[in-house]
């Protein structure tokens, strides 16, 4: 699982994949995707919007956690490359 997820972390271009997830971040919040989710449905009990924009709020938060530890990791290596 460790393995993974470091090869995950080293993959990932970040000044890139920063721009990706923000553009996604606001077209989550565009009228189609809201007007798609605004139906008098309720999934245990919550309306269906509500649970799609706390959800999207739970991701954006695990995603910045992510690319937080990536830079931790990739300034770990600069600074190693930098110690030679």
């Amino acid at each position: 699982m460790k393995r993974l997820f470091i090869k995950i972390i080293n993959s990932m271009q970040l000044p890139e994949s920063w721009i990706i997830f923000f553009i996604l971040g606001i077209i989550m919040m565009t009228f189609p995707f809201l007007d798609i989710f605004n139906k008098p449905v309720l999934l245990f009990g919550v309306p269906l919007l509500f649970l799609y924009l706390t959800a999207g709020w739970m991701i954006s938060i695990i995603v910045i956690y992510l690319f937080m530890l990536a830079s931790r990791h990739e300034n770990k290596n600069t600074d190693e490359k930098n110690d030679v």
